[in-house]
């Protein structure tokens, strides 16, 4: 076997990695943490007029990790809201009103609407916190929006991963890999980081099952999805290559979906990593227009829908923590939605 792992000798049905469009049939706040107990520091009954900012963002810090948020989101706050903090020169948190947050969204030039409503979303998210520690008697922030005219996002289609698919080159370890993977989202509906983080044990062959832990979600909520006989045909010819793989490059892990050199493909710091970079240099390389890991999941959703799933189960088995959220991904545009609503009248 060759350092690079180019080739692969598989016993792989080929004819398995194709798309099927038919179904066959407040005080002192503590934590506990094993037999720990952890203190966050925290005011008693303060005026926001004592609280400065630096301090009051230390103890959202300790909040927020403590109650499981991404580093990337708190990073995310972090950030933008030291950035309000610099534009606007405020240092305690009763210096804070609308006029500072106006003053700060206009300090973006040539910024879309969607980027400035993100960056709202945040600065409501940081201000909300401390109005739950009783640091602010009300929300007054609340009425400050943005308005966006949001564009329905088109899923991927069969026909474009059916033309991918065809395109891999099976015989090499990352064709196989990359095409067992697109099958996955497709067939499962996953998010990207999510199957970058799966390892063997996430695998139930003797169910058919996949299951996900809570600390590879996004919204850390354990969810178990089914999988069906073809599917596990192929993670397990992959498992059995990845072997080799790693062998070869004497690493030791467990993840299903390597890279040529056997270490995992998911990125800690990014949601992306190596199959979603493979994706978008297929598209280009192709010219698919719209095949890329959120396309391909919303293309689940809707099949989902076609078969006769109702909102709740799609809302489910995509591990939203709203349906609105889901209502986004099933791209229902304003004419379908009226000629459906006709059928009720």
């Amino acid at each position: 076997m060759s350092k690079s792992f180019n080739k692969v000798n598989s016993n792989i049905d080929i004819s398995l990695l194709t798309i099927k469009t038919e179904k066959e049939p407040k005080k002192e706040m503590v934590k506990k943490t094993d037999n720990s107990i952890v203190k966050i520091d925290t005011f008693d009954e303060m005026d926001s007029r004592n609280i400065k900012i630096g301090h009051a963002l230390k103890i959202l810090n300790q909040q927020w990790r403590l109650s499981g948020l991404r580093p990337r989101t708190i990073d995310s706050y972090n950030y933008n809201f030291k950035r309000f903090v610099e534009v606007t020169e405020v240092e305690y948190l009763h210096e804070i009103n609308n006029e500072k947050i106006y003053q700060y969204l206009s300090s973006f030039d040539n910024v879309k609407d969607t980027s400035l409503q993100g960056r709202l979303k945040q600065i409501k998210a940081v201000l909300s916190k401390c109005h739950d520690n009783g640091w602010y008697n009300s929300k007054f922030w609340k009425n400050i929006k943005i308005k966006v005219n949001t564009s329905v996002k088109e899923a991927a289609t069969e026909k474009e991963l059916t033309v991918l698919l065809s395109l891999l080159d099976k015989s090499t370890y990352s064709g196989l890999r990359d095409s067992i993977a697109i099958l996955l989202l497709y067939k499962t509906g996953i998010r990207i980081k999510t199957l970058g983080a799966l390892r063997e044990q996430n695998i139930d062959f003797d169910n058919m099952l996949l299951k996900l832990q809570g600390e590879i979600m996004k919204a850390h909520r354990p969810l178990i999805l089914p999988l069906d006989d073809e599917m596990c045909t192929l993670l397990r010819e992959l498992i059995s290559i990845n072997d080799y793989v790693r062998k070869e490059h004497r690493e030791k892990n467990d993840y299903i979906f390597l890279s040529n050199i056997g270490v995992p493909i998911s990125n800690t710091v990014s949601p992306s990593n190596l199959i979603a970079k493979n994706l978008w240099v297929y598209s280009k390389k192709w010219n698919l227009k719209n095949v890329n890991p959120h396309s391909i999941r919303r293309l689940y959703a809707q099949n989902l829908v076609k078969r006769g799933a109702d909102i709740n189960l799609v809302s489910h088995a995509l591990a939203h923590s709203d349906l609105s959220t889901t209502s986004k991904y099933l791209g229902l545009d304003i004419g379908t939605v009226a000629k459906n609503l006709r059928d009720f009248l």
